[in-house]
């Protein structure tokens, strides 16, 4: 029986560059990952599948459609006589909520059926069936502080400073393919004027620098998901009242919002405040890296 964390990914920002004219939008992403984290397990030999338990197992729809089975099928369809077995998914993280949650359990999976059949994560063979599986998936098979540039296939690690914080779901889900359209960009558009490829995130810097580097770029998908879905500007106004807070913001296309504090303290008397405010929200006090 082997086993894998799928951590949440947090995007600290995010900028949609344009549309391709293929229809793919062009994004640049500094990802960043929590210490909230589905559990996924493969049973070698036994006979192909997926069982799906805990607290949000209702909330994954349909199991043939999960993107751990997607995943699975794609690599053994690029390795031949691939070995593999069942999988057991503990699901703790929200649905499509902005954090990868699907896209962190599809690399899990990735990564035990590499650890099985003694494949590196470099292989060429595995980092193209992770992108075919979806955007967020190269660099959750990472699964570290990164830089992901394009559609999601050029990752760039970086050295993301612990940090304390507080994610906060509403536990409504927000389709990503509506925020892309709300936000309303025509085949072939720019929404930054700047296309080249920012070279100087902080690496191996204090968490001061990094909180002064962040705040000058937003979430561009912000505004459009709050249009869809106005409960999460109440999530990030509840953020930016607790005490300690440096930054607050949205990650991916939300609803998931998540703010950084000084202190671990402080992340954690605020995740208390808020969850006693709005005890139906899922609320995760921990730490990002």
């Amino acid at each position: 029986m082997l086993t894998e964390r799928a951590r949440a990914k947090v995007n600290l920002s995010l900028r949609v560059r344009g549309r391709r004219s293929d229809g793919y939008h062009d994004l640049e992403s500094v990802v960043a990952f929590a210490d909230c984290a589905d559990r996924l397990t493969l049973e070698a030999g036994a006979e192909p599948g997926l069982r799906i338990t805990g607290a949000l197992a209702a909330a994954c729809g349909e199991v043939a459609d999960n993107l751990v089975l997607k995943a699975a099928r794609l690599l053994a369809e690029a390795v031949p006589d691939l070995r593999v077995g069942s999988f057991a998914l503990e699901k703790v993280l929200p649905v499509a909520a902005g954090i990868g949650g699907g896209s962190a359990d599809a690399a899990a999976a990735l990564r035990l059926l590499a650890r099985l059949n003694g494949l590196s994560l470099e292989d060429p063979r595995l980092q193209e069936v992770a992108l075919r599986s979806g955007a967020d998936v190269p660099v959750c098979l990472l699964s570290r502080g990164s830089v992901m540039r394009g559609i999601g296939e050029r990752i760039v690690p970086l050295d993301v400073p612990e940090m304390a914080c507080v994610m906060v779901n509403p536990r409504l889900p927000v389709p990503t393919a509506a925020v892309f359209q709300a936000l309303g960009l025509e085949k072939g558009s720019r929404l930054h004027k700047v296309d080249e490829d920012r070279q100087d995130w902080p690496q191996r810097a204090a968490l001061s620098d990094w909180i002064a580097h962040l705040a000058g770029i937003a979430n561009d998908l912000e505004v459009p998901a709050i249009a869809i879905q106005p409960v999460i500007g109440e999530v990030l106004e509840a953020l930016r009242r607790s005490r300690g807070a440096l930054l607050a913001r949205m990650s991916g296309s939300g609803a998931t919002c998540f703010a950084i504090f000084g202190k671990a303290g402080e992340a954690e008397a605020a995740a208390r405040a808020i969850r006693q405010a709005q005890p139906s929200w899922w609320v995760h006090a921990g730490s990002l890296s």
